[in-house]
């Protein structure tokens, strides 16, 4: 019985301390693809993709009518939902022209992403269903990810959301 109080403490700290090392504000991006941003990647591609209700989004035309796109990658955990949260309360309202869009990649279909998305109390934002994960591979992306995309098809953030600081800077340098 000790030992498996033992084990289930020691995993506890291993995985509290690799989420940890994800919300640091000064942990470092690892990627070396020119899908991650900055002054040396590629333009985003375009993509086309289903919302929870059925409706088709595509890159190019958000861009057309917005200063950029922001994406937002969940798996409708509670790191996810605090980033969520926080998105909604504290960003979302503060950048009119520019384009939320939540990305599901865990839930498989369109039906139980949607279901998540409801069942987690964000049916009012917009959440893509990328079923077949073509937007995760895209932009290499995971759990918080956030990749902001400017109307000129610049990919001008790709990390982790943390705290929202860096999202915010990014949106007001547009």
């Amino acid at each position: 019985m000790r030992f498996i109080k033992l084990l289930c403490i020691a995993l506890t700290l291993t995985v509290l301390t690799g989420c940890l090392d994800d919300l640091k504000s000064d942990s470092k991006d690892l990627r070396t693809d020119t899908s991650t941003g900055g002054e040396n990647s590629a333009p985003a591609l375009d993509f086309m993709e289903l919302t929870t209700e059925s409706e088709t989004v595509q890159l190019s035309t958000e861009l057309m009518s917005n200063d950029a796109v922001v994406l937002y990658y969940t798996m409708w955990c509670p790191i996810c939902d605090s980033h969520m949260s926080h998105l909604r309360n504290n960003i979302i309202d503060n950048y009119r022209n520019v384009r939320f869009l939540i990305v599901d990649y865990v839930s498989g279909t369109v039906a139980q992403s949607r279901n998540s998305q409801v069942s987690n109390g964000y049916a009012s934002l917009t959440v893509l269903a990328d079923t077949d994960q073509s937007l995760i591979e895209q932009f290499n992306a995971t759990m918080g990810t956030t990749v902001v995309i400017d109307d000129q098809n610049k990919i001008l953030m790709n990390e982790d959301y943390k705290n929202g600081a860096r999202l915010a800077e990014v949106l007001e340098a547009l």
